[in-house]
């Protein structure tokens, strides 16, 4: 059995890789990646890296070709860049004859009013009209993505959102990708749709989290978003992503991650790691 990540030298892709290799020899491992040099390190210990970019549908034909369980971790960039990449991704993954398709979606994809559920529900569509089985991986909000703000909160700052009441399952990388490896290494996945999120909280609940990992008190500055443009802004925001910024405020506000799963134990065969232990992880990485 041979498996491939896509975008093995992100964030994500890279744990899963690690996680893969922990319990897969190297060389039932494959990767695919635009910049094949940076993934030197794998190639050095055995792993089978191969040229794809989401841009060059045939060199995902070739990249995917002979293999029997493919992760597509979704890719950056905005709505239509991303839907585009992705269906040359799914394409390409039912030309080379895959076997069995995990896809790293997003919580609720099909339901969802978020502004990032039409790439997802688009994708995972296309991944049931090939007929392959699948695997959605529908990932809640990462808790490393409140890194800045926590970082914020040690300047001093107080916890900023116009996301009111809204509850988000936030949940560690490592916890998905360990859940991911464990979807692609095991049986009785195929068509599941695994919604992955850990206990959901309010930004308040959130900020007493922090809080009692700092061993102060955390004030929650309650705007609405034309007050949250206007603060991220100030302080420093890329024009170009303030929008984005507001989008999950409102995104979270609605309710649109406020998700209560026990699939990410159940994939885990343990507990997910607590937002206090993260924050902790967060608080000391910062410090380093």
């Amino acid at each position: 059995m041979t498996i491939l990540v896509t975008g093995a030298t992100g964030k994500l892709g890279a744990l899963v890789v690690e996680h893969l290799l922990a319990s897969v020899p190297a060389k039932e491992l494959a990767v695919s990646v635009r910049q094949p040099e940076k993934a030197a390190g794998l190639l050095a210990k055995g792993v089978d890296v191969r040229y794809g970019d989401f841009d060059k549908p045939e060199s995902l034909t070739a990249a995917f070709a002979g293999i029997d369980r493919l992760l597509i971790v979704s890719a950056d960039g905005d709505n239509d860049t991303r839907i585009r990449q992705h269906g040359n991704a799914v394409e390409a993954a039912k030309r080379a004859g895959v076997g069995f398709i995990a896809y790293t979606s997003l919580a609720n994809a099909a339901e969802s009013a978020n502004f990032l559920a039409p790439v997802h529900r688009y994708t995972e569509e296309a991944i049931r009209n090939t007929g392959i089985p699948y695997a959605f991986l529908r990932n809640n909000w990462y808790l490393e993505n409140e890194t800045s703000s926590i970082q914020a909160v040690l300047g001093g700052a107080p916890w900023l959102t116009s996301a009111g009441s809204g509850k988000v399952g936030w949940a560690a990388r490592n916890d998905y990708a360990q859940a991911a490896a464990a979807v692609l290494t095991g049986e009785g996945h195929a068509n599941r749709t695994y919604e992955l999120s850990g206990k959901p909280l309010t930004q308040a609940e959130f900020a007493a989290v922090v809080a009692g990992v700092l061993g102060r008190e955390v004030p929650v500055q309650q705007v609405d978003d034309a007050a949250y443009g206007e603060i991220m802004a100030g302080a420093g925001v890329p024009e170009a992503v303030v929008p984005f910024l507001i989008a999950i405020q409102a995104g979270i506000r609605s309710g649109s991650l406020d998700i209560e799963s026990g699939d990410l134990e159940q994939l885990l065969g343990r507990p997910a790691e607590t937002a206090a232990a993260a924050v902790r992880r967060i608080v000391n990485g910062l410090a380093d």
